[in-house]
């Protein structure tokens, strides 16, 4: 079998030209980077204004596991299979990072033949959107204590920063570390923090913004500490704006590749979902709904993290609306969740399933509370026996969710085919009456109870001594009628990884509160999550390499 890398290096990729040509775009329109991948200009983006927006198709997931699920291989091999169909469908996809392709996740470009290419290039620098984020947050940082070494005219209480540095790297020992030492001209001694590029407030702000002028007024609205007197110190307070968003003017705009079957790709932002709002950007989004006749677009991990945060942060702020949702789940990751150890996830095993399955019917459940329409797909393996997919058919129909069976990792569009149709099929027949959870009226604490209880199934939310002042502070600040964004992990419903299947009886742990103030939002960090991961005892860096001729391997 061959692997996903040898498979994209195999392909006769279009020029991108092409792929633009026949999605309505200019080559003057198009800023490349070599051939196969490009940034959409500003003047293009401006002037689908006036075109009628098309279908958009949310795909999210079962809680992940170790089996996998292919939730961003089911969203391109769809997309494949629209054009198979002869749709007019672009994919909406996000950006991955290097800390996963290095770490034990691996990149995010699918798998088998349903891939976005040039996979290596977008698994790696791509067109250098992560770094201008990196840049950015880090000018930011530097401005900030540069501001303190010279005199500290903003009386900013140095025991009160809260901007963190950041990198796009899992390093677990920059997660707590102390800055300025040496001698007095080397700045102030204090402690300082670094988070993950996918973590920083302006991944967030980048992808929620709208055009510059709405990524500059969220710049400066971020906080960066607090003075003495507890006020909130901002980056439009130390001037950061203007520099920040030099470094941020070609990142603002959306990329585009293309898929094994040359479909076209807006690949845009990468927030994590487990730690940030963990969806593409709004500018791509739009862009594909006002390009095509469909839109397809992910959101991270699971339904419970990312598609909520798609809901209830994306939507509302960028007033999105889903036509359907598909969710993803796979047999051997339904036996997991029911007890099976991974090495025999293989062995038909229609008890495990019948346990694990509730994982499943839990995300059903979610879905429907924001009256969109479900589409359940199975991404299909070899070794799925056809009791199992009888079984987890059935169940599907019985709570009233369309299903279809999704092939695309081995077939690539044509393995996408009865899912596309089954996805048209319920689009025509069942009206989507989206809203959200939960009203911005609610107070942050309702808000985070609304969805410990209604998403996660908990029966209550702890809150730490620390983490209600800081909620309190927040709204007598006035950022009370923000959304709330959850970090969670990403492996159970709970704030416990190893609480698997659909837990009950527990409650939601939250340890702390900050504000995101450009990106619009209260992130309430719940159990042990962290905002820079660490790499495993055996990291996907040990495989990677490149050959004499410049062919890289070993990346997934």
């Amino acid at each position: 079998m061959k692997t996903d890398i040898e498979i994209a290096q195999e392909a006769v990729l279009e020029p991108i030209v092409d792929v633009a040509a026949r999605a309505g775009i200019k080559k003057d329109d198009l800023e490349l980077y070599g051939k196969y991948k490009a940034k959409i200009s500003d003047e293009y983006i401006n002037s689908l204004k006036d075109n009628e927006n098309g279908k958009l198709i949310l795909v999210t997931a079962i809680n992940p596991t170790p089996a996998g699920e292919g939730k961003t291989t089911t969203s391109v091999g769809l997309g494949e299979a629209f054009g198979k169909l002869g749709k007019n469908a672009i994919i909406a996809l996000r950006e991955p990072s290097l800390g996963p392709c290095f770490g034990i996740k691996g990149g995010a470009a699918g798998g088998g033949y349903a891939q976005v290419v040039p996979m290596e290039d977008l698994n790696l620098h791509f067109t250098g959107d992560f770094h201008a984020i990196t840049s950015a947050n880090n000018l930011l940082a530097a401005l900030l204590d540069n501001h303190i070494q010279q005199g500290n005219e903003l009386g900013i209480d140095t025991r009160s920063v809260v901007w963190k540095r950041c990198l796009d790297m899992n390093d677990r020992v920059l997660r707590n570390i102390v800055i300025g030492l040496g001698n007095k001209m080397d700045g102030t001694v204090r402690e300082d923090h670094f988070v993950i590029t996918v973590a920083s407030e302006i991944m967030a702000v980048l992808c929620l913004a709208d055009d510059m002028e709405d990524l500059k007024k969220r710049l400066g609205r971020m906080v960066v500490a607090y003075n003495f007197e507890g006020n909130p110190v901002t980056a439009a307070d130390l001037n950061a704006v203007g520099s920040m968003a030099a470094l941020l003017k070609d990142a603002l705009k959306p990329n585009m590749i293309q898929t094994l079957e040359h479909t076209p790709a807006l690949v845009h932002g990468g927030p994590f979902a487990n730690i940030a709002h963990g969806c593409n950007s709004v500018r791509a989004t739009k862009a594909a709904l006002k390009m095509a006749d469909y839109c397809i677009t992910e959101a991270g991990f699971g339904a419970d993290l990312g598609a909520e945060k798609f809901f209830d942060i994306k939507c509302r702020m960028s007033g999105l609306s889903p036509d359907v949702v598909v969710l993803v789940a796979t047999v051997r990751a339904l036996k997991y969740n029911g007890g099976v150890p991974k090495a025999e996830l293989s062995t038909e095993n229609l008890e495990a399933l019948k346990k694990g399955i509730v994982n499943l019917e839990k995300h059903i459940e979610n879905l429907k509370k924001y009256d969109v329409p479900v589409v359940v797909t199975l991404n299909a393996f070899a070794t799925d026996t056809q009791a199992e997919l009888d079984f987890v058919k059935k169940f599907c129909e019985d709570r009233d969710c369309d299903f279809a069976l999704s092939e695309v990792w081995e077939k690539g569009g044509e393995g996408g085919i009865a899912l596309a149709e089954k996805v048209l099929e319920t689009m025509e027949n069942k009206k989507s009456n989206f809203h959200v959870l939960y009203e911005n009226e609610l107070s942050l604490k309702e808000k985070i109870e609304t969805i410990a209880k209604e998403i996660y199934g908990a029966d209550g939310v702890s809150y730490v001594a620390s983490a209600s002042k800081q909620l309190s502070k927040l709204e007598e600040m006035g950022f009370g009628n923000l959304p709330v964004c959850m970090a969670k992990t990403q492996y159970s419903l709970s704030d416990d990884p190893n609480l698997l299947g659909r837990p009950e009886h527990f409650n939601i742990s939250v340890r702390e509160a900050y504000v995101s103030a450009g990106a619009g939002f209260v992130v309430v960090l719940t159990g042990a999550v962290m905002t820079m991961p660490g790499l495993p005892k055996k990291p996907a860096a040990f495989q990677i390499d490149v050959d004499e001729n410049g062919k890289i391997t070993g990346l997934f």
